[in-house]
């Protein structure tokens, strides 16, 4: 079982992105994409999670092509986890994650007991359970990704795609998000995260993939892709590593 792209095409109408991209999403693991703004990471994103056509190669989701999938069943299988936001509606934390069984009672069905029992389960393995009265306008933005997260999981799906999980959040809030997606390879989940800090994908992820203008520059384990050298060619500033403790870090030189 897998979420791969293979000799991916993608873009927009009229517009291409990126070309020949191969990645593989494996359960039990977690995939980071890697690269600087502007790069197609998101555009990759989006194509994987069948939210764009491809311009050529092909998506699939444990050996079938995504094109051919119905929807529901694409939602029944990938949790997607947005970039947090402050939301429009004040609706109660509880009914955001709620939002999330729809993949499996339709967008108009009422709650029943089972659904209501899995938003509690997951509230509670994230640790937000105190929240679940609040609404989702009145918390922080670290909170509320752990919100989003809890709704992607109320899916039950088998991979979970975050785009940029902690975009905007303080170091804080940063550290405890990317535990937690740390925590789902633990389930047995397969994980695909984008990030521009190579410290979050070298400290969190299993496998990553460099993504620079449209094109894949590297794809392997953290310690052979991750280097000085890969790096600066990645975002065209030098960098440069610090090791302390035995612990590796990159900062812009």
């Amino acid at each position: 079982m897998t979420l791969a792209a293979q000799d991916l095409g993608f873009g927009y109408p009229g517009h291409s992105v990126g070309t020949n991209v191969s990645v593989t999403v494996v359960p039990g693991q977690a995939l980071a994409l890697l690269g600087p703004n502007g790069g197609g990471k998101t555009t990759l994103l989006k194509t994987m999670l069948g939210l764009l056509r491809p311009h050529a190669g092909v998506v699939s989701l444990d050996g079938q092509p995504m094109a051919n999938m119905p929807v529901g069943e694409r939602a029944r299988r990938i949790g997607y986890v947005p970039q947090a936001h402050a939301g429009a509606f004040a609706f109660a934390v509880r009914d955001v994650v709620l939002m999330g069984r729809t993949a499996h009672q339709g967008l108009f069905a009422s709650p029943t007991p089972a659904d209501r029992t899995i938003v509690e389960a997951r509230l509670a393995e994230l640790g937000i359970a105190h929240l679940a009265g609040k609404p989702y306008t009145m918390i922080s933005g670290g909170e509320r990704q752990l919100v989003l997260i809890a709704r992607a999981l109320a899916q039950e799906p088998r991979y979970v795609v975050l785009d940029e999980p902690t975009a905007s959040l303080d170091f804080g809030n940063q550290g405890k998000v990317m535990r937690q997606i740390r925590s789902l390879t633990a389930k047995g989940l397969g994980v695909l995260f984008t990030t521009h800090d190579p410290n979050q994908a070298m400290g969190y992820a299993d496998r990553v993939a460099l993504l620079g203008g449209g094109r894949l520059l590297a794809n392997g384990v953290p310690a052979d892709v991750l280097n000085v050298a890969a790096l600066s060619a990645l975002y065209g500033s030098t960098v440069r590593a610090v090791c302390q403790h035995e612990l590796t870090v990159f900062l812009p030189d």
